[in-house]
């Protein structure tokens, strides 16, 4: 899309009469600020490794309400044991097969709003979320007081459909209150012929909050995701995220976390499969802002044919933000000779006392370990399957939830058979 069919699909948002006038000069601002950005080039630092052509020369349209399932889904093919899903499809809230668990507040983009006093996050930075918050158009919230732990997990799931060029723009909060904790779960899927997914998410951890964080995005192959997440971590709170990647034609997540109260304790875990011409990036900053925090970033993506990665990784440590402890881990696994792999893990330290490291290792099977499980046995498949699972599997097993650890197992060994199944898959 060009800044001109932005406009046009601006012009029919801004027209919705279904949305608050209060929010209007919200998504006037920001689209202006948008519109001296324009989208992210390779001239840009951070977008130097990533092709945004299919955006750029896309013709998407916002999702209108003939959008939205004439009928009953069928989502059984999606079914995890034990948690409670939300259901959008094309960007609709489907309200009739959702549920929620008790101490959980579910609130309108418009209700949340009311509640903070219309105060509006927004960062005048990032092009993506300023097209966010111009576009939004599912708004939705999720608030757990004080003291309460939700024992099921919630799990939102994002259904692409059609074959229209559609996109959507999801913006969501997660507030959790002091000492409360839950386990929350994007799930993005669907076999849209074109589709084009901007989500911004701001999460808030209260005193002693945990949140578990789990994405797993498996867009059909057309689809381009771009999500972008801030997080703001109080005293002694807990965030434990892990993303498992391995669908879309372009995905491209951002994460920024504010350590703001000290013993705030960040843990960012992702794996990533990629084939075909697939590029998937992820770009990450941990912020220290006070003493006593730790934060780890670690990250694995298995590359196939001709697809590529990115992992930017930078940890900030503030001058006072004194006895840090942060590491960051990058290892990536090329099965073809003309994958690519883009890794760059930074540190910014202003402080000195504190315990930092950083890590990146690119490179192919070895072919010692290799010949070994030859000589036991193994034909050349089999033996390459299962050393790309014993690389995967560290990552795997980070996820408590057993259901959706099993869930992601199965993607995992799924996406393994079908690059396991002849002598052109895991070629090197």
């Amino acid at each position: 899309m060009n800044l001109s069919n932005f406009q046009t699909e601006f012009d029919k948002m801004i027209n919705r009469d279904y949305f608050s006038d209060k929010v209007h000069p919200m998504r006037q601002e920001a689209f202006s600020k948008f519109l001296e950005f324009g989208l992210p080039t390779k001239k840009w630092e951070d977008w130097r490794f990533t092709n945004l052509s299919s955006i750029s020369k896309g013709e998407f349209r916002l999702s209108e309400i003939q959008d939205s399932p004439k009928g009953n889904i069928d989502i059984s093919q999606y079914d995890m044991n034990d948690l409670e899903t939300i259901v959008i499809y094309n960007g609709h809230y489907q309200e009739a097969m959702s549920s929620i668990p008790n101490g959980v507040q579910l609130l309108s983009g418009s209700d949340f709003l009311e509640k903070t006093n219309w105060e509006f996050n927004s960062p005048e930075t990032s092009p993506f979320d300023l097209l966010n918050t111009a576009f939004m158009d599912s708004g939705m919230s999720i608030v757990v007081d004080q003291n309460v732990e939700v024992k099921k997990p919630i799990r939102m799931l994002f259904i692409s459909s059609g074959l229209e060029s559609l996109m959507v723009t999801p913006r969501f909060h997660i507030d959790l209150g002091e000492s409360s904790s839950f386990t929350f779960v994007e799930h993005h899927v669907g076999e849209s012929t074109s589709f084009f997914q901007n989500e911004s998410v701001f999460i808030t951890l209260g005193q002693n909050a945990q949140l578990d964080h789990i994405r797993i995005q498996s867009n059909s192959p057309s689809t381009v995701n771009m999500a972008n997440l801030h997080v703001k971590q109080e005293r002694n709170s807990t965030y434990s995220f892990f993303q498992y990647a391995d669908g879309g034609k372009l995905g491209r997540l951002n994460i920024h976390v504010d350590l703001e109260g000290e013993g705030a304790d960040c843990s960012l875990n992702g794996l990533a499969l990629s084939n075909d011409h697939q590029h998937i990036d992820n770009h990450i900053i941990t912020d220290h802002l006070v003493p006593h925090c730790t934060s780890s970033q670690n990250f694995k993506t298995v590359l196939q044919d001709k697809s590529s990665g990115v992992f930017n990784g930078r940890t900030i440590v503030r001058k006072d933000a004194q006895k840090t402890d942060s590491s960051q881990s990058n290892k990536n696994l090329l099965l073809s000779e003309n994958a690519l792999m883009n890794s760059n893990p930074q540190l910014e330290i202003y402080a000195d006392d504190v315990k930092c490291a950083h890590g990146s290792s690119t490179g192919a099977l070895n072919q010692d370990a290799l010949f070994y499980l030859r000589s036991r046995g193994l034909d050349i498949l089999s033996a390459k399957a299962l050393m790309v699972r014993g690389f995967a599997t560290e990552l795997l097993d980070r996820v408590n939830h057993e259901s959706i650890r099993e869930f992601i197992t199965q993607r995992f060994d799924q996406w393994l058979t079908e690059n396991t199944t002849s002598d052109n898959s895991l070629s090197r």
